[in-house]
This record gives C-alpha cells, sequence and structure tokens, in this order.
C-alpha cells in the first residue's frame, strides 16, 4: 500500500520535476542550443500529457477514495518515468525519444480504459440498486443510506406503487392516519 500510495502522490510532483529534469539534462549533458531548446519544449508537451495521465488516474471514485493508484498504474508511470529519467542522460538522436512517446500514448490509453471499466462497473452497482427498489419496493442490504431499509422503527413508510392495466394510472395506496 505505501508503494501505491507513494505513486498517488507522485504523479502530480512528476509533471514539474520530470519536465525539468529533461531540460536540466539536456543541458549538462552536453548537447546544442537547439536541443535544448527542442528540450523546452519537448517538456512542455510531455507536462501536459502527465498532467492528463494524473488527472484521469485521480477521477477515478476508488483511487480518491483510497489516495492510492492501482498496481498496474504502478507499472505503468514506472515505466514511461523511468523512460523520461533515462532520456535526461542521452542524447536525443536515439530513438529512447520515439519510446517515450509510445509509452506516453499507451500510458494515456491505458488509463482511459481503466476509468471506463471504473465507471462501467458503478454503473451496474446502480443499476442492481435500482432494479431491486422498484421490484421490491425497498433497497438491498448495503443500499443507499437514507432508504426505507435504514429507517428508524416506527417510522412513516413511503406509499406503494403498483401498476394497473392502463400505464397511464398509478395507484397509490394510503393507510388511514392513526390518532
Amino acid at each position: 500500500m505505501f508503494v501505491r500510495r507513494l505513486f498517488y502522490y507522485w504523479q502530480f510532483i512528476a509533471v514539474v520535476v520530470l519536465p525539468a529534469w529533461l531540460l536540466v539534462g539536456a543541458s549538462v549533458f552536453g548537447v546544442s542550443g537547439w536541443m535544448v531548446l527542442g528540450s523546452f519544449f519537448g517538456g512542455v508537451l510531455l507536462g501536459i500529457g502527465l498532467l492528463m495521465v494524473a488527472l484521469l488516474i485521480y477521477a477515478r471514485k476508488d483511487v480518491r477514495a483510497a489516495r492510492a493508484v492501482s498496481w498496474a498504474d504502478v507499472g505503468v508511470l514506472t515505466l514511461w518515468h523511468a523512460l523520461i529519467v533515462a532520456l535526461g542522460f542521452t542524447a536525443s538522436s536515439s530513438g529512447l525519444p520515439v519510446l517515450v512517446v509510445v509509452v506516453g500514448l499507451a500510458a494515456f490509453w491505458f488509463v482511459i480504459w481503466e476509468f471506463y471499466s471504473a465507471a462501467r462497473a458503478r454503473m451496474r452497482e446502480m443499476l442492481v440498486v435500482i432494479e431491486e427498489t422498484a421490484r421490491f419496493g425497498t433497497v438491498p442490504a448495503g443500499g443507499v443510506q437514507g432508504s426505507p431499509q435504514g429507517s428508524a422503527p416506527g417510522a412513516p413508510k413511503p406509499p406503494r406503487f403498483d401498476s394497473t392495466a392502463d400505464p397511464a394510472v398509478i395507484v397509490i395506496h394510503e393507510k388511514p392516519a392513526e390518532q
């Protein structure tokens, strides 16, 4: 859990640190002025990409609740960030910049897929609650707080709705008020 929580916070720090490392690495490890300028613009684009991936990871409710990324996120972020750090040590004439871009795009689409999967799972859970409520008039065990199931004993129950032959007619059964 410690590593996952560390990456939760690191992903936002990396948005600033890793592009800055590219600029520092390019200027320290002896490249031309044009390459330093290219590293600056590449770092800006990389920072935007890192921010988009970090925000998509943060958008998942399970990540925000646990304040920890998933192990799959840790693996993808480790690979991408390690390639970015390695890029700061090498001249940009190698194939490493292309690999950083390809892994960055793969990380982006992986995070999109995880976000979609998490949203789909939450929607399925909500549909089960809605179906159970419609079928039985109560929320299933572990349902929504403040539901009729969790109400205090002796509290008035919500009206019961029945369907009739005519779908435009709703029948509400009422009990006489107890005096």
